[in-house]
């Protein structure tokens, strides 16, 4: 229940919030949802996310192209807000945007906190090293995605005893039998073996290194493997390169597996759901950039919650979003013909279904906000 007192006021700002797409997107939605139901929450986030918001949360719009703009913006409308609404913990949805929040906490008698992914800490940028880790060390609460972002924190400076982990969450969907068949049938993929790829086209994300490392030593177990990718380019990303579809398929036609590849952009969520269930194996082969972690691996929780296992490498916080043997199979950084064998393995013995999706229940955002708003108390205390 929400309480009208500044002990139960929370004021999230982010960058990262419908309507932009994406996985920090999801979980500050969340993250704002969750917390309402037992604070009231305000948010400073991009412009149209007011509309998109969850019910009860107040939105105060910011631009947020270029970065350069909406920095300032955001943090004029924090620190305002933050006089007015009296709130007892300032939640930066990133640390990317640590310094407004604990600003605007230190302006307000409030509590500064913020939720870090990973690459908000280690991005090698040296302006953003010069500046960002100052402020993440003297937050008073620092809530990591995975065991592996809290150790970038640690390493960053950041006393342990204001570190906290919760993994973000997913939704749990009733299961469709037609699903399956719905999208090899509208894609025409009949009974082929699919490998499924969901997820932004970084250079750390590793998919044009999977289609001419990887893929052709499956393709030559699987003659009929088709390769389903479902995303599209980053925008607004912190760091990284992209690699275009076009690059991929043209490194792909190089190795021989152009015609393997089926580029469907970033799709519904109806659209994504169908191919999780149509997939046999979800392929997450993400490289080990010094600088460019991967925090989590939200993705793989995702294909779980539908039955699908993942095959993965196990970098930065990847090993805590798949569990070796029950929802999938980890591989040792850039050992392609290891990650071909568990590829294979998997298509020809499935992992039992209802396996992989009890390993995903445990991160079903009910779980998600249980944990938060224990993090926000320890914050307070």
């Amino acid at each position: 229940m929400r309480t009208g007192n500044s002990a139960g006021r929370i004021l999230l700002i982010t960058r990262n919030f419908p309507p932009l797409l994406g996985g920090m997107e999801r979980l500050n939605w969340h993250l704002a949802g969750e917390l309402s139901k037992c604070h009231e929450v305000r948010v400073v986030g991009p412009q149209g996310a007011g509309r998109l918001a969850p019910p009860g949360v107040e939105v105060h719009e910011v631009p947020v192209r270029p970065l350069a703009r909406f920095l300032p913006a955001a943090g004029w409308q924090t620190l305002r807000i933050a006089r007015a609404f009296s709130p007892a913990v300032v939640l930066a949805g990133s640390g990317l945007v640590a310094p407004l929040a604990w600003t605007a906490a230190r302006a307000s008698g409030a509590r500064a906190a913020a939720f870090v992914h990973g690459l908000d800490i280690s991005v090698p940028n040296p302006v953003y090293q010069a500046v960002w880790p100052w402020f993440l060390r003297r937050m008073d609460r620092l809530i990591a995605n995975s065991r592996a972002t809290a150790a970038l924190a640690a390493d960053a400076g950041v006393p342990a005893s204001r570190i906290g982990v919760v993994h973000p969450g997913v939704h749990l969907p009733a299961p469709d039998p037609q699903a399956r068949a719905r999208f090899r049938a509208r894609h025409g993929l009949g009974d082929d073996p699919v490998l499924l790829s969901v997820g932004r086209f970084s250079g750390r994300k590793g998919l044009r290194e999977f289609a001419t490392e990887v893929l052709p030593l499956i393709s030559a177990g699987l003659p009929d493997v088709r390769l389903v990718i479902m995303g599209d380019c980053p925008a607004n990303a912190l760091f990284g390169q992209a690699q275009s579809p076009d690059s991929i398929r043209a490194a792909a036609e190089v190795a021989g597996t152009g015609s393997r590849l089926c580029f469907l952009g970033a799709g519904t969520d109806q659209e994504l759901a169908d191919a999780y269930s149509a997939a046999d194996v979800h392929v997450f082969p993400v490289r080990h950039i010094p600088g460019d972690p991967e925090g989590f691996g939200m993705v793989a929780i995702e294909a779980a919650a539908h039955g699908l296992p993942t095959v993965a490498y196990a970098t930065g916080g990847v090993p805590e979003s798949v569990a070796e043997g029950l929802s999938g199979r980890l591989v040792a950084p850039g050992d392609a013909p290891g990650f071909a064998q568990a590829v294979l393995d998997l298509v020809r013995h499935p992992l039992p279904a209802a396996g992989v999706r009890g390993f995903a229940e445990r991160f079903e955002w009910t779980h998600f906000g249980a944990a938060l708003c224990a993090e926000i108390e320890a914050c307070c205390a």
